[in-house]
């Protein structure tokens, strides 16, 4: 199926960022990937996360509480 991309944020600007950024780096290394926004406080809270922006790949917590270099991940989802 490909890789699952979560971007775990209750909406505010670095999570639309990081979003924009995952995005952009999916599109244009034409990556087998779905990516999901998850905006509700209780599904953010179920990964153990209490900073967010936060980015979640298949399931697994990878960054929180920051917004990521494009650069960083590519480097995640070529793990």
């Amino acid at each position: 199926m490909g890789t699952l991309i979560k971007v775990l944020g209750t909406g505010c600007s670095k999570c639309k960022q990081t979003t924009a950024i995952v995005t952009s780096v999916v599109e244009e290394n034409n990556i087998n990937a779905s990516i999901e926004k998850v905006e509700d406080i209780l599904d953010i809270m179920k990964y153990n996360v209490m900073t967010t922006p936060a980015v979640v790949i298949n399931e697994e917590v990878k960054i929180k509480g920051r917004v990521p270099s494009k650069e960083e991940i590519l480097e995640l989802l070529k793990q």
